[in-house]
């Protein structure tokens, strides 16, 4: 027998799926405060879906939550690599969904934050992930044809064999262009067809975070001036002086890069916040493709302090939640 425990919203249910919230929405739409007001309201805790989230010494340049917010709720799955480690979806998988079931299963919400939509996917909709491991030979291979033509020339040639994948990865993101190829070339399939969904494991409600695009676009100016004010090109030397190397993967997320540029005396200061402002916004309209407007999943609220109070109302309630024969993918 499962109690499920939200203020006001008392119920037994015998061998219940965990019920999990899931709050998606673009890079600085502000998931980060309302995630944390929605689950101090609903006996919550917090699971990190950023797969930049998960590494040590990566703060300022992540947006994670401060040591103060995380004070406030518990959160999960950050903190819990070093920059140059690598967390698979696979391995992701596996740890957001033991983070689950510990969560539920002290009677408490689990809410599943972050805007990386392959990894909330892969898990709320029970990816049957490949079991295809790394073979060290081939990825080098690849990841040195990706240096020597560049990672948007790399995707270009992803595009080509698996466009449905491709669709779905950052241009500028080698790492994940690499793995893509990685697995074709061992499988002889597109990669696209290797993620075999299964019934989803959890009882869910989505709520999905939107903005105008001039005000998204605002907040994400503000944002990174605001990194850069904090100290941003300092914690990236910091973690050059500690010995991680400037073509780690992790090192190639948007703004780390061009840090690493700037110190190397490629590019000004001035430079590198454009690009960054400037590949956020791309990044952004990649991030629609997993979360789109007309999803019917997805519970659609402005992202202002007025809607929190509805936000709270609507995952309250019985009625709205998506059992597993009635989640519908694409």
């Amino acid at each position: 027998m499962t109690t499920i425990g939200l203020p006001g919203l008392k119920m037994q249910v015998e061998h219940e799926a965990p019920r999990v919230v899931a709050i998606v929405g673009p890079t600085a739409v502000g998931k980060t405060e309302i995630s944390l007001q929605l689950a101090e309201a609903l006996n919550g805790e917090i699971v990190s879906t950023d797969s930049r989230q998960f590494y040590r010494g990566m703060d300022i340049g992540t947006a994670k939550a401060t040591p103060e917010e995380q004070a406030r709720v518990p959160h999960h799955l950050i903190d819990v690599a070093d920059p140059d480690e690598i967390w698979s979806l696979a391995v992701f998988q596996k740890e957001a969904q033991r983070a689950i079931g510990d969560i539920s299963g002290r009677g408490r919400l689990p809410f599943l934050v972050g805007g990386t939509g392959q990894y909330v996917r892969a898990v709320l909709e029970g990816w049957d992930i490949p079991a295809q491991p790394p073979v060290p030979q081939l990825r080098d291979a690849l990841e040195a044809w990706g240096e020597e033509i560049g990672a948007a020339a790399l995707y270009e040639k992803l595009k080509r064999i698996d466009p449905e994948a491709a669709e779905k990865i950052d241009a500028n993101n080698l790492r994940r262009t690499v793995r893509a190829l990685e697995v074709i070339f061992q499988t002889g399939r597109k990669f696209s067809s290797l993620r075999r969904r299964k019934a989803s494991p959890y009882i869910l409600k989505f709520v999905g975070l939107q903005r105008s695009r001039t005000d998204l676009y605002a907040r994400i100016d503000t944002r990174i001036e605001a990194m850069i004010a904090s100290g941003f090109l300092d914690e990236v030397q910091t973690l050059l002086d500690k010995g991680y190397r400037a073509d780690l993967p992790n090192m190639s997320a948007i703004g780390y890069r061009e840090m690493v540029g700037v110190l190397q005396g490629e590019m000004s200061l001035e430079e590198a916040v454009r690009r960054m402002k400037r590949l956020t916004r791309i990044f952004v309209r990649r991030q629609a493709n997993w979360f789109k407007a007309d999803d019917p999943n997805i519970r659609w609220f402005d992202a202002d302090e007025d809607a929190v109070e509805q936000m709270i109302a609507y995952v309250r309630n019985e009625a709205g939640w998506i059992y597993p024969t009635q989640f519908e993918t694409d």
